[in-house]
């Protein structure tokens, strides 16, 4: 741990833990966490001392919180948490601002965080994963939050306020592209600021020399942190169904849009027809691409060994410590860890609101600790298969998707509309 002094945190919808163990190795002692699902409770009791109530947040009352982490009102140093993406579904219950509507068992998630930030009052707060907040000209969310801290600050006599950042993790640091909202604020009105990026794509100038802004460092890579789990060949990690010998034909760092009329390969099928993630496969020299929590058969990333990523390798491309272990099916493990922060993404964060919201000179030039090393070279990319010949009878002209709202289940919706009309 980085820290001379242990500080206090609260931690809400807490998952598997990917920010508390960014937290913690920024400095932070978890105190209480809550968290109803039994996947994830089994993950945190399994690995850390930390006291987990396994309960709705809306049946744990901010004073059993209290009680059960040792803290009065006022003593909590942070209260970290990300509420599920539907937070705003009940906005109306508490949209007029007025802080007693923070009790009503109908809230939703960010009513609830807000109903501990009320009675808790810790000195700091960071809020994660609060969908809709970073879309321009879609602020409901923020305004209904800002509004809430202004009815909270009128009643307690506190005066929190909040900056809101999305950051990607890989201008961070962390090996995997992976972009997040955070809403960060301070009891006593100091506003957070930004993040600036520590990490780039390095440009290559024409002498070969590699060319970086303002002292960045080139991205870390999914070689830098799989470099020696690669040689895997567990039986569960195979891939299956349909597309699965298919795999292979596709580059490092590409999808199915390589065999499309703009890809190199032949065209199978048609530009943007098909998710992102399908046929989706790592490439060594290149940040992870975004780890989904609810994969298909087809749904990468994938391993450039063709197969699925083994549960350490997850873990390794969310910066958790080897020594962390999340628990269930593979399935499971891919589930909690999609959901989470990336912890070295969380310790970051934690190092930053130690030294500007609570303080703390001693944070001042401290550094994640939980990114990977840096490797000295990376092989060179794995060499793409033939296409098998029973995925050949595809090849043809198709047509690309033809934009927003026009696509195939867009008319399917619309003709049950009309039908129903």
């Amino acid at each position: 741990m980085s820290a001379e002094r242990t500080f206090t945190a609260l931690s809400l919808y807490t998952g598997a833990g990917g920010l508390d163990l960014g937290f913690e190795a920024g400095g932070f002692d978890c105190r209480a966490a809550v968290e109803i699902d039994a996947d994830c409770v089994a993950t945190l009791r399994a690995n850390r001392p930390w006291p987990v109530i396994d309960r709705s947040i809306h049946e744990v009352t901010s004073a059993e919180l209290l009680r059960i982490a040792r803290l009065e009102p006022g003593e909590t140093d942070v209260l970290i948490g990300g509420p599920p993406c539907q937070p705003f579904s009940k906005a109306g219950y508490w949209a007029s601002g007025d802080a007693r509507r923070l009790d009503d068992p109908r809230a939703d998630t960010v009513a609830a965080f807000l109903r501990v930030l009320r009675d808790a009052r810790p000195r700091a707060f960071l809020m994660e994963n609060v969908a809709g907040l970073a879309f321009k000209g879609k602020d409901e969310g923020l305004r209904l939050i800002q509004s809430t801290l202004e009815a909270i600050n009128r009643s307690c006599g506190t005066g929190y306020q909040a900056s809101l950042l999305v950051l990607n993790a890989a201008e961070q640091g962390v090996p995997q592209a992976r972009e997040r909202a955070f809403l960060i604020g301070s009891r006593d009105g100091t506003l957070f600021g930004n993040i600036p990026p520590t990490h780039q794509i390095g440009a290559v100038s024409p002498q070969g020399e590699l060319k970086l802004d303002g002292g960045k460092v080139p991205f870390l890579t999914a070689w830098d942190a799989l470099w020696d789990l690669e040689d895997d060949d567990s039986p569960e990690l195979a891939l299956r169904g349909k597309w699965a010998d298919l795999l292979p034909s596709v580059p490092e760092g590409a999808n199915y849009l390589y065999f499309t009329d703009r890809g190199a390969g032949p065209p199978l099928f048609g530009w943007r027809r098909r998710y992102w993630n399908f046929l989706l496969k790592l490439a060594k020299d290149q940040p992870s691409w975004t780890l989904t929590a609810q994969p298909g058969p087809a749904t990468g990333p994938f391993h450039w060994k063709n197969r699925r990523l083994s549960a350490r390798e997850l873990c390794r491309l969310q910066t958790m410590p080897d020594d962390y272990l999340v628990l269930g099916t593979l399935g499971s493990v891919q589930r909690q860890v999609g959901n989470a922060v990336p912890s070295a993404l969380a310790e970051t964060l934690a190092l930053a609101i130690r030294e500007r919201l609570l303080g703390d000179e001693g944070a001042a030039g401290l550094t994640a600790t939980l990114l990977p090393q840096r490797q000295a070279t990376i092989p060179p990319p794995e060499p793409a298969a033939a296409v098998p010949d029973k995925y050949l009878r595809l090849v043809g002209n198709h047509s690309p998707h033809p934009g927003t709202g026009k696509g195939h289940a867009a008319l399917r919706r619309g003709s049950e509309a009309c039908l129903v009309d």
